[in-house]
């Protein structure tokens, strides 16, 4: 019991990441990174549809 109480100590004060949520956290940040990429691939498209409906 005395160590998950200085774990919820440790997290609640702020303190490093262990393992599981760096490994999470790095999903996360490569999902974003992809899903950034996907938006910014649609905006382009959207962009070229208008430039030629607009001819």
């Amino acid at each position: 019991m005395g160590n998950w109480v200085r774990k919820d100590r440790a997290r609640a004060s702020g303190a490093a990441l262990d393992g599981d949520e760096r490994a999470e956290l790095a999903r996360l940040r490569k999902r974003c990174a992809e899903l950034e990429m996907e938006r910014d691939v649609l905006k382009r498209s959207v962009v070229l549809q208008v430039e030629e409906a607009t001819r």
